[in-house]
Order: structure tokens, then sequence, then C-alpha cells
């Protein structure tokens, strides 16, 4: 059971990158959009992360701090697209943290993908900072520009996929070890 309800997880999570990929295609992306899908997958992360043996407490974190990040995407309708960057610059560095800490209990091959997915988590947090300050001239030259908006969605597909991969590990050895 645990196996799959983590696969299942894995694979919703995969399909919310897709999603995420594919909000450029739109002529907008609101931010309702972008708190929906973070809101969504810290929602399937927390479950999976609950039914887990290990790591069980940052698992659910790690969902829960995602949730959040969605919800001030939701809440804050009075801001323009530079500062909605601020809160997911946060999401992935302290779900980066989460996750280093979750290797503290993990062990072979979801000890490779936790630590995959926090190194991910934080290089894309850290080119999201780099990428502040060009961005701030641009926006405030331009206005949020087609590719900068693209950018920031695939920053959160990227995140979503290594994240998706990393359950389907767990669950493959879920079913290892009730085999």
């Amino acid at each position: 059971m645990r196996a799959r309800v983590l696969r299942v997880a894995g694979i919703a999570i995969i399909v919310l990158a897709a999603g995420a990929a594919l909000m450029p295609a739109g002529k907008r992306i609101s931010a309702d959009m972008v708190g929906g899908l973070l809101i969504t997958a810290g929602l399937v992360e927390t479950v999976a992360g609950s039914v887990r043996r290990e790591a069980r407490p940052f698992a659910m974190a790690a969902g829960i701090v995602t949730a959040l990040a969605g919800l001030l995407f939701v809440v804050d309708h009075d801001t323009h697209f530079f500062p909605r960057v601020v809160p997911i610059i946060g999401w992935l560095l302290l779900r980066s943290l989460i996750l280093l800490g979750a290797l503290t209990e993990t062990r072979g091959s979801v000890r490779r993908w936790t630590a995959i997915s926090a190194a991910l988590d934080f290089l894309l947090g850290i080119l999201l900072i780099t990428g502040l300050s060009i961005s701030t001239i641009v926006i405030s030259v331009f206005g949020p520009t087609r590719e900068l908006v693209a950018a920031f969605a695939w920053v959160l597909a990227a995140s979503f996929v290594v994240n998706g991969l990393m359950l389907l590990e767990v669950a493959s050895c879920e079913r290892d070890e009730a085999a």
C-alpha cells in the first residue's frame, strides 16, 4: 500500500511538472495558477511523506513548505511578477535545507535521489537569486517578459520532476522491502 501511494504521488508530481512547463504556452501566467500548482504539489508530497518509513517528518515538512509557498501566491494579489519570485527563492532554499536534513535518515538510492533533489532546489534558488539583478532591470524597463516568465515556469517544472522521480524511487524501495 505504501509503495502504491508513493508511486501515485510521484506520477502526480511529474504531471504537475508538465503543467508548470506548459504554463508559458498560455497568454498569461496567473499567480493563482502558480499557487495552485505549488499547493497541489505540496499536499501530494505531504501525503506521500506521511506514508514513508524513512525521513517521514522531513518529507512532510518539504510538502508543507511547498504548499505554504503556493498559498503566498494565492493570497497576495497586490504585487506584480517580481515580488512573487522571492517566495519561490525562499521555498527552494528552505526545501533544500529540509531535504539535506532528510539525508541523515535515508540510505541507498533514496539517499542519492534526496541529495539530487536538495542540490537541484538549492541550485535553482541560487540561479533565481543571481538572475534577480538582471531581472529587476528588465522588469523595470519592459515589465515581465515572456522569456522571464517562461524561465520561472521551468524552475518549477525542474524541481517538480526531480521530486517526482525521488518519490518513484522511494516507492520502488518500499515495494522491494515489502516483498
